[in-house]
């Protein structure tokens, strides 16, 4: 036990010096709890597995400190100075401090970051958004309801007019964005740039067709940052301003990546796409973290939208309160977690990006959970395997979007709306779950 790293009546609010961070810890057998919080507040701060005779009176300062415990739950809350990370508002500082090596530690059979809270005077250090959904919505020309949006499907092998067209079938039967499918990149069959102009020339298209403005999200990351700004910067030149954001893979391309392109281009929404997340954040994993816990990391960096997952009710694994706590965790100014209460300050709000396994039916369940119109929801599926295509999957989805604005049960308002009512009839037969959130 490393009793330097442990002071149970410490105030950790006191003076805003430390960020905070609870964890579920089990022990392997044989080691005690707090003895193996000390040791993660040592790796994860100032020290090793033994006290180090170069040690100072200031170093010492620096430590993390474990200041509660809860054995009957495993839990154990420690607090670390926020002065030892980086001053340059480096969320991946922070994380290779805070779940970093931590989780190789050989004495821990389960180590999963919770929650955390930032003091106000850490919040000052670093970016949050920059761009807001609140700027996308004034773009498109919408109000009191969600952005309603796809993912271009099939996933990969469509070739950039093949890919366009799809883009035009959707803003065409009034959807508002599309978004690249996180592998969309440059393909050898579909060559960015290449693609980049194609979309172009069918969002005027649709544009001309519809009389309203529509959003496209591409996929700009890549191998270094270099061919990034390169990809940036061509979207840019052939986009009109306004009808792009720029999605960086935020957890395989990594933080590093997503804070580049926020301080590269902050008029930009930058869209964080976090595939690869589940290997840290589904709820069996005993080492990791949650949801909620990257989700404020996400803001923290400046990203101006995030997945935050469906609540259950899509293909995604992921509980109805831990995603609802995301997305409040990730949009509102004052956001209640299942340990502390965050107050962001001056930190705008990141939009909560919904998707996997939706379609028109399940909008207003979604949305009747979520208790905001403030997300954008990109259903792929849902929409381009409506029986007449996705460009009437579209218009069905718009229509499930009107019924819920209006207050009319979804069945009632398909009798006059032909393509709702094929979505409800397909939906419901081929993904019997959906029938339970019918109304």
């Amino acid at each position: 036990m490393q009793k330097e790293y442990i002071n149970l009546k410490l105030d950790p609010y006191k003076g805003g010096k430390y960020m905070l961070v609870v964890f579920h810890l089990v022990p392997k057998k044989g080691e005690d709890l707090l003895a193996c919080a000390s040791e993660v507040a040592a790796e994860s701060s100032t020290g090793s597995n033994l006290r180090v005779g170069t040690a100072t009176k200031f170093s010492d300062d620096l430590n993390a400190i474990v200041y509660k415990v809860n054995k009957k739950k495993n839990l154990v809350w420690i607090a670390f100075p926020w002065k030892i990370f980086d001053r340059g508002g480096n969320v991946q500082n922070i994380l290779t401090y805070v779940v970093g090596n931590v989780f190789g530690m050989s004495n821990l059979k389960a180590l999963r970051a919770l929650d955390c809270w930032f003091p106000s005077q850490m919040l000052k250090n670093y970016d949050g958004p920059s761009t807001t959904i609140m700027d996308a919505k004034k773009y498109l020309g919408i109000k009191d309801r969600p952005i309603l949006g796809t993912i271009v499907k099939p996933k990969i092998g469509l070739k950039p007019k093949e890919f366009a067209e799809v883009c035009f079938q959707f803003w065409s039967g009034g959807g508002d964005f599309v978004k690249f499918d996180e592998p969309q990149a440059d393909q050898e069959f579909c060559p960015f740039k290449e693609v980049v102009v194609e979309i172009r020339k069918a969002m005027n298209k649709a544009e001309k067709k519809t009389g309203k403005k529509k959003l496209m999200s591409f996929n700009i990351s890549a191998a270094d940052f270099m061919t990034m700004k390169e990809r940036g910067d061509f979207i840019r030149k052939k986009m009109k301003k306004g009808s792009y954001i720029f999605l960086v893979d935020g957890i395989t391309a990594g933080w590093s990546a997503v804070q580049t392109a926020r301080r590269l281009w902050p008029d930009v929404f930058i869209h964080f796409h976090r595939a690869g997340h589940g290997c840290m954040t589904r709820e069996e994993n005993p080492i990791g973290y949650t949801v909620p816990f990257m989700t404020k990391f996400g803001r923290l960096a400046g990203a101006s939208g995030m997945h935050t997952g469906t609540a259950g009710i899509g293909k995604m694994a992921g509980t109805k309160g831990e995603d609802i706590n995301a997305a409040h965790q990730a949009l509102f100014k004052k956001s209640k977690g299942d340990f502390f209460e965050q107050d962001w300050g001056r930190i705008k709000g990141m939009c909560p990006i919904v998707s996997g396994g939706l379609n028109p039916v399940l909008l207003k369940p979604y949305a009747d959970a979520v208790g905001t119109t403030d997300f954008i929801t990109t259903m792929g599926g849902g929409v381009h395997s409506h029986p007449g295509g996705t460009a009437s999957g579209a218009a069905a989805l718009l229509q499930a979007c009107e019924a819920w604005q209006k207050k009319i049960g979804l069945k009632k308002y398909a009798k006059d709306h032909e393509e709702l009512a094929q979505a409800i009839e397909f939906y419901v037969k081929k993904i019997p779950y959906t029938k339970k959130y019918l109304v």
